[in-house]
């Protein structure tokens, strides 16, 4: 069995096309209208992938507090710096719970921690 993606409902779906771009870095693969009223984007490469659906009749999106996705990055503090500089504030940390690891979380548009982790080795 292979993982395919992760699938989010979102609010806005310019304002999340432009979060996952811009900021996770991720490539847009398709768009396209579902079905009336329903617009679906896939973005990412490889075992990396997010498809983003936005549902008009869907007013409000909610998406729980106890859920995170996360992508490796090189550095924290270069991530950090780069967030900061598209105004984003910092959800929590940074963390690092052994010498191996250090993340931090943001908060997409829609209210979805996302997860940036530096593995050290």
């Amino acid at each position: 069995m292979k993982f395919c993606w992760s699938t989010i409902e979102v609010n806005n779906m310019e304002e999340s096309l432009k979060f996952y771009q811009e900021v996770v870095g991720l490539t847009m693969n398709q768009r396209y209208e579902g079905s009336p009223g329903v617009e679906i984007a896939f973005l990412g490469a490889g075992e990396t992938k997010v498809e983003l659906v936005y549902k008009a009749a869907n007013s409000k999106v909610n998406i729980g507090p106890d859920i995170s996705l996360g992508f490796e990055v090189n550095s924290v503090d270069e991530m950090m710096a780069f967030v900061k500089g598209k105004g984003l504030a910092i959800h929590s940390g940074p963390f690092q719970p052994n010498p191996y690891v250090k993340f931090f979380f943001v908060s997409d548009p829609n209210g979805l921690k996302i997860q940036f982790v530096e593995n050290r080795k």
